[in-house]
């Protein structure tokens, strides 16, 4: 009888070789830190990269007593598990430039009914979120995400994040070029790149079409690129205007011109010049600061140019920086259907409304792209596979996601609309809206962050609830003026690019701690995010739904003829709108109404007693403990294969993974040593056995010597039996474990020296 495959062998054919491989090695990693071989802070950063995060438990809001049932957590799960081993966390997944195709769709909806909650949440820059995952789980989740092309690899952490590009790249009639194959080439290029890998903080990518247009958010970005055309010699050259050091977080700066135009062959080298000035010279102690955009504030931008292009000068011919260029110009989508323009056929209830909102029509005649709107970014299993059914309906692999936490259909026939916007209001995703004042953007906030202070999704529920009722009454003015909401300082629901964003505070009035917003107006989301917005005031959370109202009435009332809101809140000062606001700060005492001091969706007494640690920075672990890691995880691999019966395939795996740790060594005196053996050897001999750095109290240098005797070995091509191997196994481990040793004292003695130099300092 022929045995029947499991999931994991029929789905291993379909997953690329080098994800395949990445994703045991997470696997092992875990295995190893439940072993407490792996410390427990490399370990957390090597799981951010992979996607995985810590999350909240105190908000009723995302967890109920069946949602606790479900899961199997413990009913006393309030304030959140010590670790994620104790129970499930948050995991986010890459999309590049946002892009989709029914298969990844469906799989998606599969997996956030099997390992989360049921709910697949786009985030403001076009991933995709499961919470309530268990850490247990995260391998598999992999796996099949691997077999339909998607990774989480890096999607958190000190990293690349995901490289998130303009919805609309490639059907815009007012796109310079279709940026959408450079986005996917400077991904790919970047991904696991060894440049990338010693950052001191996040590194964020973005790619528009166009300079007016939100496309990208460009300056927004660490580094953002926007198409441009120029004559060389009589013909059209493509490049980019590259922008550098932009942020948002609670010290936002805007993006640096870097070059005006960048020829598009630079623009995988000029990334990675950039990655590694970022990784020698950016910030690692001091976590505030750690930024790329804090790095070019000191150094200046001309001087961070010089280093940059004398990088790029060092830089050894890599055939990837130009092997998507022949391809850039050919068509990458295809339609369905033929387009055929929209007649004056029968429209469903509603459909007007809808079309005027979430329709665009593409620069192809005929075709028209839609926006299905998700409220707060979330879509349920049921409604993902809908949507993957009607993607094949009306699309091919045509899907994107957009930055504000919707899903955009491209290339339907303008013909097809009112039978698509049945099939999506049929499944509760037929409301209107989008891309206006009631199609609120908001960060997970308190249900879910440890870092939330106020709740930015319930009061975005409510926003939405409240402008959507009053739609109709609303002024032309007023509705097409983008509201952003985040839980705290930190920006990730972007309130500073809203031209009325708020974020989560605390204040205590008479004793009591009170939810509050900071209120910030004025920030520009056209022109890639031209202008960051001001602070007015902080409301009670519980008014800000009139604060929105006040102000937006106010505006209508006062403005000149078409004077855009920028322009009004610079015209009339932040005094007079804080003015404004005044009555709305007051709330009655604690006795007199007590719904003030609770926060949206919570009826629980407001306390930021449940705030956590958030992780959206992780720690900053070097290259040399990450290579340390990676060389137990060779050796325990070793250990599967001597189980596996291949002992000579385990000697080698056993002599690579000290080769490995050597490595590791020298990492940490010079983070650019290659992966070449011979080279890691004589750098590993000279720095470290030869000075007797490493040295052994009672053992010398035999430790060592394990290493040397073992390549003699391995090169002589011996045969290899299950007591040799065992043997070298042994030696491989005590060789590891004494490499770990060197870097500690290394560490200890770094940081006598760095405490020396500051006492010195203070005394001076």
């Amino acid at each position: 009888m022929e045995k029947s495959l499991t999931w994991k062998e029929k789905i291993a054919e379909k997953m690329p070789a080098e994800l395949a491989r990445e994703i045991d090695i997470f696997e092992q990693q875990m295995e190893l830190r439940k072993q407490g071989k792996i410390d427990e802070k490399v370990f957390a950063e090597t799981r951010l990269r992979r996607g995985i995060y810590g999350q909240r438990y105190d908000n009723g809001q995302r967890h109920d007593g069946n949602r606790i049932q479900k899961l199997k957590l413990p009913a006393d799960v309030i304030k959140g598990p010590d670790t994620l081993w104790d129970a499930p966390g948050m995991m986010r997944i890459k999309i590049p430039f946002g892009g989709l195709n029914p298969e990844q769709l469906e799989v998606l909806a599969e997996l956030s009914e099997e390992y989360a909650d049921g709910v697949s949440h786009v985030t403001t820059r076009q991933d995709i979120q499961y919470h309530f995952v268990h850490i247990d789980d995260t391998p598999s989740l992999m796996r099949r995400l691997a077999a339909v092309g998607i990774t989480s690899r890096e999607a958190c952490g000190n990293v690349v994040r995901n490289v998130t590009a303009c919805p609309l790249a490639g059907i815009c009639r007012d796109e310079t070029f279709d940026t959408t194959p450079y986005a996917k080439a400077c991904s790919r290029f970047l991904l696991g790149h060894p440049d990338t890998q010693d950052f001191g903080r996040k590194f964020k990518i973005a790619f528009s079409g166009c300079q007016q247009h939100p496309c990208g958010l460009v300056t927004m970005h660490d580094m953002g690129a926007i198409a441009k055309t120029r004559v060389v010699d009589g013909k059209e050259k493509r490049g980019f205007a590259l922008y550098v050091g932009g942020g948002l977080g609670s010290v936002p700066y805007k993006a640096k011109l870097f070059d005006e135009f960048l020829p598009e062959e630079e623009l995988l080298p000029i990334s990675q010049a950039i990655s590694r000035v970022f990784a020698r010279l950016g910030e690692k102690r001091n976590r505030a600061r750690a930024r790329v955009k804090f790095l070019i504030a000191n150094l200046g931008i001309d001087e961070f140019r010089k280093l940059v292009l004398a990088e790029r000068q060092k830089l050894a011919n890599d055939p990837r920086w130009t092997a998507h260029l022949p391809s850039v110009n050919e068509q990458t989508e295809e339609p369905l259907k033929a387009g055929v323009s929209l007649n004056g056929g029968e429209r469903p209830d509603g459909f007007d409304a809808w079309y005027a909102t979430n329709t665009y029509k593409q620069k192809q005649p005929g075709y028209v792209a839609a926006t299905v709107t998700l409220p707060l970014g979330d879509a349920s299993a049921d409604q993902l596979r809908a949507l993957a059914d009607i993607a094949r309906r009306f699309v091919k692999d045509t899907i994107r996601t957009t930055v504000e936490q919707n899903i955009l259909f491209r290339w339907i026939s303008e013909a097809d609309l009112p039978e698509f916007y049945r099939a999506i209001k049929a499944i509760g995703l037929g409301a209107p809206d989008a891309a206006t004042i009631v199609d609120v953007t908001a960060c997970p906030g308190t249900d879910t962050c440890k870092l939330g202070i106020a709740s930015s999704r319930g009061l975005a529920r409510e926003l939405r609830y409240q402008l959507g009722e009053k739609s109709l009454q609303l002024d032309e003015a007023v509705k097409n003026l983008r509201i952003k909401v985040s839980g705290c300082f930190n920006s990730c629901g972007q309130h500073h690019i809203a031209d009325i964003g708020f974020y989560g505070i605390n204040r205590n009035v008479k004793g009591f701690q009170v939810p509050h917003f900071q209120v910030i107006l004025g920030g520009k989301f056209h022109d890639n995010a031209g202008e960051y917005g001001v602070p007015i005031g902080a409301v009670p959370s519980k008014r800000i739904p009139e604060a929105v109202l006040s102000i937006t009435e106010y505006y209508v009332r006062k403005r000149l003829k078409d004077e855009r809101f920028q322009d009004f809140v610079r015209r009339i000062g932040k005094k007079e709108i804080k003015d404004l606001l005044e009555d709305l700060t007051k709330i009655p005492d604690h006795d007199v109404d007590r719904a003030y001091y609770s926060d949206w969706g919570d009826p629980r007494e407001f306390t930021l007693a449940d705030m956590g640690i958030g992780e959206c920075a992780g720690e900053v672990v070097s290259q040399a403990e990450f290579t340390l890691a990676a060389s137990e995880r060779e050796l325990f691999e070793a250990q599967l294969l001597l189980d596996a019966g291949r002992p000579r395939d385990a000697a080698k795996t056993a002599y690579a993974s000290m080769v490995r740790a050597a490595q590791g060594l020298v990492k940490a005196q010079d983070p650019g040593i290659s992966e070449d053996e011979n080279q890691i050897l004589a750098e590993f001999t000279s720095r470290f056995y030869e000075t007797q750095l490493f040295w052994d109290k009672y053992a010398g240098g035999k430790f060592a010597e394990y290493m040397f005797k073992a390549k003699e070995f391995i090169g002589a091509g011996k045969a290899v039996d299950a007591d040799r191997a065992v043997q070298l196994l042994q030696e491989a481990q005590l060789f590891i474990d004494a490499a770990h040793d060197c870097h500690n004292k290394l560490r200890v003695g770094v940081a006598s020296a760095v405490k020396l130099d500051s006492i010195a300092q203070t005394s001076a």
